[in-house]
């Protein structure tokens, strides 16, 4: 596993300067993006190394406040969480209600049945504890998605290949009717991936279009239940993924469509990785056709250095992995020399930084060389790391910075192995 995490990683240096996928250390899938508290979170399932079907376990977290630097909050839910499934841990999707948030997952059930699971927790990041003991749908479907209307009540859709909802009850983990079929227009195309979500008045359901290789499409009404309107494609087939999931929200005046591919070296539709684009609506509401970058998108407002900053927020990592830190969170570990962490639009000001602390911790040593707009730019500083006695055993290494001043992108380029990376903090001249 750790091997083919580092040939990943060490092998995508050609794409160094873009952005996408905006995940470089694991394959993930199925994006299913929400807005909270000033944050997007990316709730995401996990393709395996060297897999040749979906056989997922389980279902990790990113988020960013900029669009650009995405924290890892490792994995956030498994199949083991849920005592009645037994495989297959698929695209979810997460919404806020009633001060908890609720993750509907499709799983495969001991009984060899395709059904809906629902988690719940009352912090974003979790714990999640499945909230049932039981499925909350059992009919053979997958690929849930949530949508509360403007009057309060939440809707739950699935399917493959045909489109259902039921209404939720308001402690959304029951239901007392359905599930219903959705007559679908003719030319839709319905596979799978429904996403549900309204704008101006209208609905708006997008999902993936007839496999394989699937595109992105959508339809429209002015019923959360019908009757659509099929509007055409969003995405092409592209990507070295025979399957694509996308999703799509509204994030500080800026409209965004994730989506995945197989673009890492190694992808394919069984190793996948979670991609996003910006797009504008046209002026009648309808959707341009969007095309699969390795660019990323445009970040919104910059990184502040001079508050602590997790390690394991990067826009671009190379030749890393990421693990559970004793001391809370995620931390950077798998270093070797070569191995590098890239920070976009980090706002030095105008009187620059005068030093540098980062939280280490191994039995090895070497040195993290802090770099400005690219791994060879301008040497800003240099922290030497030595042995602090054990892989968890944490200690911090402060050196002095210079030339660091304006917005730049920030490059952390290490050398040697054996120790282990938890965050950073510059200090203000």
């Amino acid at each position: 596993m750790l091997s083919s995490l580092l040939t990943i990683a060490a092998t995508f240096g050609v794409l160094a300067l873009a952005d996408n996928p905006f995940v470089q250390t694991i394959f993930t899938a199925d994006p299913a993006p929400v807005v909270y508290n000033g944050r997007v979170y990316a709730f995401l399932d996990h393709d395996n190394n060297g897999a040749t079907y979906y056989d997922m376990t389980d279902w990790h977290l990113f988020s960013t406040a900029d669009m650009a630097n995405w924290q890892d909050h490792g994995t956030i839910l498994s199949l083991k969480d849920f005592s009645w499934a037994k495989a297959n841990a698929w695209a979810p999707q997460i919404i806020p209600r009633n001060g908890k948030f609720y993750f509907y997952v499709p799983v495969t059930a001991s009984s060899g049945a395709d059904a809906i699971g629902v988690a719940v927790s009352s912090s974003i990041t979790g714990p999640y504890k499945d909230a049932l003991g039981k499925p909350l749908v059992s009919n053979s479907e997958i690929d849930p998605t949530v949508f509360i209307d403007d009057d309060g009540q939440a809707y739950l859709y699935y399917g493959n290949p045909d489109l259902y909802y039921v209404k939720l009850n308001t402690d959304m983990i029951s239901y007392s009717q359905g599930p219903t079929k959705i007559s679908l227009p003719s030319g839709a195309g319905f596979q799978e991936a429904p996403w549900v979500y309204k704008r101006n008045g209208t609905y708006y359901v997008a999902y993936a279009g007839t496999c394989c290789s699937e595109n992105i499409r959508y339809m429209t009404g002015k019923s959360p239940t019908g009757p659509f309107t099929y509007k055409g494609v969003i995405m092409p087939t592209q990507g070295k993924s025979f399957t694509n999931h996308e999703a799509i929200i509204d994030f500080n005046g800026h409209s965004y469509f994730f989506y995945h591919n197989g673009a890492l070296p190694g992808g394919s539709g069984y190793q996948r990785s979670a991609c996003v684009e910006e797009f504008k609506y046209n002026s009648d509401g309808t959707i341009p056709t969007i095309q699969m970058t390795t660019a990323g998108v445009n970040q919104i407002g910059t990184l502040n250095p001079y508050v602590r900053q997790e390690a394991e927020t990067a826009a671009w990592s190379q030749s890393v992995r990421t693990e559970t830190c004793r001391e809370g969170g995620m931390d950077v570990t798998s270093i070797q020399s070569g191995s590098y962490i890239k920070v976009r639009g980090v706002a030095f000001g105008t009187t620059g930084a005068k030093s540098l602390s980062v939280r280490v911790a191994g039995t090895g040593s070497g040195s993290i060389a802090i770099h400005l707009g690219s791994t060879g730019g301008t040497l800003a500083g240099t922290c030497s790391v030595s042995s602090s006695g054990g892989s968890q055993t944490w200690k911090d290494v402060t050196c002095s910075i210079t030339n660091a001043k304006g917005t730049q992108d920030l490059y952390f380029v290490f050398s040697g192995s054996g120790y282990n990376f938890d965050y950073w903090q510059f200090t203000s001249a």
